[in-house]
């Protein structure tokens, strides 16, 4: 656990991220830490390291029935952690601070579409989103909800509350109940339904990575919120940043891969020190749209 934060350094540490804010045009990079408020277990936690449980692989998923069948069984098990969560302190104070000109751009590494839900309709969702379900041969988009409610069709008895919740929606199943599982096809072309974000070994979309590149270089800061930085899917940006001069600052409980190339870090919970500095640069309260 990181170390309790002395009232004067938590004073000195936010008055310098308002600093950095007070010029506008600051652009977020959010991660799974901005999320775990809310309910949403992360990967990594504060020491960086994996928690257990190993994330499905893009090749894994379209490798084998068994494999697709064992992601739908278990991200059906957890999917209503990920339709529960509501957006914390943390997602309503970055979007009081864009709404106010703070904050240009979002750029978020979650798939939980909580950014969206606190009103920030334009962040960009770097991996994607788990509220939408794309057939991989026809390509087809349809929203979650519905192969929610035709997979519960299928698998009735199925006993979920065995389930323990991990990130991203994964739970974690006996392999009997895993075994039992029936997999929804695409109701258009009966072709096999993926959740439409990015696996680890997928690859992030081009033109999605080039527009994350043209928001960073048009902004005046980067502020990393909640993530490790430990894949280059975020890495990157900061990397690009400090190359080009833009300072980078980030707030987040244990270290990073970016720490050596950030002006400004800060270990806080984020919420209440994304509250409070909205609170000191004037962020203007959002209206909620869930």
């Amino acid at each position: 656990m990181s170390a309790p934060v002395a009232d004067e350094d938590r004073a000195a540490a936010l008055e310098s991220l308002a600093g950095l804010l007070a010029g506008r045009g600051v652009v977020v990079l959010s991660g799974a830490g901005l999320s775990t408020e809310s309910g949403i277990p992360d990967y990594r936690g504060e020491t960086g390291s994996r928690r257990r449980g190993n994330p499905m692989t893009y090749d894994e998923f379209t490798g084998s029935a068994e494999a697709r069948r064992r992601y739908w069984a278990r991200s059906h098990a957890g999917w209503r952690t990920i339709a529960r969560a509501e957006p914390n302190a943390g997602h309503r104070a970055v979007e009081r601070l864009r709404r106010s000109g703070h904050v240009s751009a979002v750029i978020t590494q979650n798939v939980d579409g909580l950014h969206r839900a606190a009103g920030t309709r334009q962040a960009v969702e770097l991996h994607g989103g788990l509220d939408r379900v794309v057939c991989l041969t026809c390509r087809h988009l349809t929203p979650r909800a519905d192969l929610d409610r035709r997979l519960t069709e299928l698998n009735g008895d199925f006993r979920e509350s065995r389930a323990r919740t991990q990130a991203d929606g994964d739970a974690l199943l006996p392999d009997d109940v895993v075994a039992a599982f029936r997999v929804a096809p695409c109701a258009e072309c009966g072709g096999v339904l993926k959740p439409d974000v990015v696996f680890f070994g997928e690859s992030v979309p081009k033109p999605r990575v080039e527009r994350c590149f043209e928001l960073v270089a048009a902004g005046q800061a980067l502020l990393v919120l909640g993530s490790s930085l430990t894949v280059m899917s975020g890495l990157r940006f900061v990397r690009r940043a400090a190359r080009d001069g833009t300072p980078v600052a980030i707030v987040n409980q244990g270290p990073t891969r970016g720490d050596e190339l950030a002006a400004t870090r800060i270990g806080l919970p984020l919420g209440p020190a994304l509250t409070e500095l909205a609170d000191l640069v004037g962020g203007t309260a959002p209206q909620p749209l869930r």
